[in-house]
């Protein structure tokens, strides 16, 4: 395990995500916050955007002025389309900085299909094979390998979290599974005003994008390369009138003579050593309460009136386990620290 403290920088570091990530970065103890970076008030405080943050920590810069040989690690938390530019500059010229980056840009596999989704031609096309997705809970390969870590979507972890130990035991029918997702407004970042100009948007939840929501492709994509066929879904996220958390109902059916207590035990076997997974006792609802402000995933299995039919209850802190948090449970595991280290 490294006893090195890890210089780092952080891109985009006074949106909503950014603010998450900076105030748990500056209680970490092997971070050394280098460069704090933005586009607008250049030369203000942290503190002037996020009262919680207290560490004395440099001002907000410009990216330009950071000088990359001292530094190992950049997180970018940046709109879709900005990272790619940034990694495709910083990648091959300083061979020691490592990224990790919380927008779409490195998500999918195919440039085409990003493309497709995301309106935005990728600029970075031949960085995409040289970094990985990574759910550290899920393992899908060794990170230790890549330079690139792409965090993934706060939706479409609450999805993978509480499905795929399932799939990955062919307990579940994949032909008609629905998801209704609901989240706080700080999901759709500080321009939220913008994209959902419904009356009494504080006061209502609001259903959207029920048939193309980006983060469709990132769960096609993920779902498929764990059981290796499509799998058939229907996904409708939600806003609500809070600032954060998630909520993921999954509605399932199951393969023949599989009870709730087997779906229930698959999940408590799976994440039997995972520190941020908790699996809640069947047949009881949750919500987003006890895991705001955490980097923690409770999920529970609750049965409905018919023997083989289930809903699948996961709840997150979509700033943190759906974004920030995660992004430094990556960094702890891309650099051999204890996974808890700074988010427990």
């Amino acid at each position: 395990m490294t006893k090195k403290r890890l210089n780092v920088v952080v891109a985009g570091s006074t949106g909503y995500v950014g603010l998450d990530l900076v105030f748990l970065l500056s209680k970490h103890k092997n971070i050394n916050i280098i460069n704090l970076c933005a586009q607008k008030k250049i030369g203000k405080k942290i503190s002037f955007f996020d009262k919680r943050i207290t560490k004395n920590l440099p001002s907000i810069s410009n990216l330009n002025n950071v000088k990359w040989e001292n530094i190992d690690l950049l997180f970018l938390s940046l709109p879709n389309g900005e990272a790619q530019k940034i990694v495709s500059k910083l990648y091959d010229k300083y061979k020691h900085l490592k990224f990790i980056d919380l927008s779409a840009d490195f998500r999918l596999n195919d440039n085409e299909i990003y493309k497709k989704w995301y309106k935005i031609k990728h600029n970075a096309k031949k960085l995409i094979n040289k970094s990985v997705y990574s759910i550290p809970e899920l393992e899908f390969e060794d990170i230790k390998n890549y330079r690139i870590i792409s965090n993934p979507g706060c939706y479409p972890t609450s999805i993978q979290l509480a499905l795929i130990p399932l799939l990955k035991k062919n307990l579940i029918n994949t032909k008609n599974i629905i998801i209704d997702s609901k989240s706080g407004y700080s999901g759709a970042g500080k321009n939220f005003k913008y994209k959902f100009k419904e009356k009494n948007l504080f006061l209502s939840t609001i259903a959207y994008s029920v048939s193309k929501h980006r983060h469709m492709a990132e769960i096609d994509q993920q779902l498929k390369t764990i059981t290796k066929k499509d799998i058939f879904y229907t996904f409708n996220p939600h806003v609500m009138p809070t600032y954060r958390g998630i909520l993921t109902s999954i509605y399932v059916e199951t393969k023949k003579n599989i009870s709730i207590n087997i779906l229930n035990s698959t999940l408590k076997k799976f994440y039997k050593n995972k520190s941020f997974i908790n699996i809640g006792k069947i047949n009881k609802p949750i919500g987003t309460g006890h895991v705001l402000n955490t980097n923690n995933c409770s999920i529970s299995i609750a049965q409905t009136r018919y023997k083989n039919k289930f809903v699948i209850f996961s709840a997150l802190d979509n700033l943190i386990k759906g974004a920030s948090g995660q992004a430094i449970q990556n960094m702890n595991v891309l650099y051999n620290l204890k996974e808890t280290s700074g988010l427990k």
